[in-house]
């Protein structure tokens, strides 16, 4: 019987990994801080934000899967904090019951850094099922598709709500989404009822809408890290968005290195085979 090799302690393949994560963590313990280019595509959406007078009202969907957080996050603070910012009001609504608690926990977190109160400067509506009938429906009227928030308060007695009956009274729609939910949006929202349909996804999805973009069917798309560390940049407020991006940008040079040393071992080897025949 022949003895059994014992197996390493550490494989090559930790040592990778284990390399990696040195590298991430020492990168960002010495502050390094890239230059980051806002591009034309979330800087169109920061003016549209900006743009708008204070008291104006969006509704902000939160159409994600719990699943995509650790990308959605970012970008959703920096919509939310840019928007509490300008004294704009928020009613949050998800059309994937997935998005619904992640939502409103988002929107409430975040009011708190702006002193907002509930029923005053920001409503949940929440999930309402079958997203291409709430649509619609909303485009009718608000109240009859929500008679009562996520809260199981009624409709009408949030103060900011009472002159809010349909998509007339908002200034837009901002889609955050991980899928192709904000297609309907565009399709059922914007096309029957012309409202406004700005989009920030992530970056996966960012390809999809691009045809819509090129139509003017969606009026501004931002998404991924790199959109979220633009936006960080643009209202001067540090976050995950940036740090994603460095340890991102940090992963993709160590890979692209290990390539380039994977391929010249590969030939080395090679030559050396060829040698000795």
């Amino acid at each position: 019987m022949s003895a059994t090799r014992s197996q390493p302690v550490f494989e090559t393949r930790h040592l990778i990994f284990l390399s990696l994560f040195l590298i991430i963590l020492v990168t960002m313990l010495i502050g390094y801080n890239p230059e980051i280019k806002v591009t034309s595509e979330t800087q169109k959406v920061y003016d549209y934000i900006d743009s708008l007078p204070s008291g104006s009202v969006l509704i902000v969907s939160f159409d994600h899967e719990a699943s995509s957080l650790p990308e959605i996050k970012p970008i959703a603070l920096t919509v939310l904090r840019h928007a509490f910012s300008k004294d704009i009001k928020l009613i949050g609504t998800a059309l994937l019951a997935e998005g619904t608690g992640v939502g409103y926990r988002l929107i409430t977190e975040t009011a708190k850094e702006y002193n907002k109160e509930y029923g005053q400067d920001f409503v949940y509506l929440g999930f309402k099922p079958q997203y291409i009938a709430a649509i619609l429906s909303m485009g009718e009227s608000i109240p009859d598709t929500y008679p009562e928030d996520y809260l199981d308060k009624p409709y009408f007695s949030n103060e900011m709500l009472k002159d809010i009956i349909n998509y007339d009274d908002v200034a837009g729609v901002i889609s955050i989404a991980d899928g192709s939910l904000t297609t309907h949006w565009i399709e059922y929202g914007a096309s029957r009822y012309n409202v406004n349909i700005t989009a920030a996804v992530t970056a996966a999805m960012m390809t999809t809408y691009d045809p819509y973009i090129a139509s003017n069917q969606l009026y501004a798309m931002f998404g991924g890290l790199r959109g979220a560390a633009e936006y960080e940049k643009l209202i001067d407020r540090g976050g995950a968005g940036k740090r994603g991006m460095l340890a991102q940008s940090v992963s993709h040079i160590y890979v692209i290195i290990l390539i380039i040393i994977g391929n010249i071992m590969y030939f080395v080897q090679r030559k050396r085979r060829r040698g000795s025949k």
